[in-house]
């Protein structure tokens, strides 16, 4: 898996390209939260469930129907006013995004045994035909060693500089955007 700190950095990138209209605190902590909520399946490694298993590690969690549901689940809890409306889709494909992210980050990585994207309708786990991302370790304690170190320097280079030209680009082109929308009221 990428670090939770990879994760979270790509669902700020991917909340940069939405408008300055539906983002709060609470638009950005559920993002980063949807963005990590793929590994809660590691607690499964505690009550015996295989990391091969539908619910064991990158199994169901970390599918895009999982993402999807994900998505429209914290809409409806958090967005509840807007669920019906072209807010609410908008939180629905970013909280999707931000969650279907994590499957596809962990696709990039070189360690595991892949990713179930397409459960429950196949369970064959997948890896991306690129895979540069240094895998994290499981857990804290080993998180901070040497091996962490990789991983972090693997994600500044494979997550971080993307994500920052990303958020860059963005915001350069709603900067344009709101010149040129600027520029044609005033010859108006």
């Amino acid at each position: 898996m990428a670090s939770i700190f990879g994760h979270a950095l790509t669902a700020v990138a991917i909340g940069s390209s939405f408008s300055k209209k539906i983002k709060s605190w609470k638009f950005w902590l559920l993002g980063i939260l949807c963005s990590v909520i793929p590994d809660a399946d590691v607690i499964g490694f505690q009550f015996g469930i295989p990391y091969e298993s539908f619910w064991g590690h990158r199994g169901f969690s970390h599918s895009i129907l999982f993402a999807v549901l994900f998505g429209i689940l914290i809409t409806a809890l958090f967005y509840s006013k807007n669920f019906f409306s072209k807010k609410g889709v908008l939180y629905m494909v970013f909280f999707t995004l931000c969650t279907v992210s994590h499957a596809l980050l962990d696709g990039l990585t070189n360690g595991g045994l892949g990713v179930a994207l397409f459960s429950p309708f196949d369970n064959t786990r997948h890896f991306l035909p690129w895979r540069p991302i240094q895998v994290s370790p499981i857990g804290a304690s080993r998180f901070f060693s040497h091996w962490g170190l990789r991983v972090i320097y693997s994600e500044l280079y494979y997550i971080g500089i993307p994500a920052l030209l990303y958020m860059v680009l963005m915001f350069l082109m709603k900067r344009f955007k709101n010149k040129d929308g600027a520029i044609n009221k005033h010859k108006q």
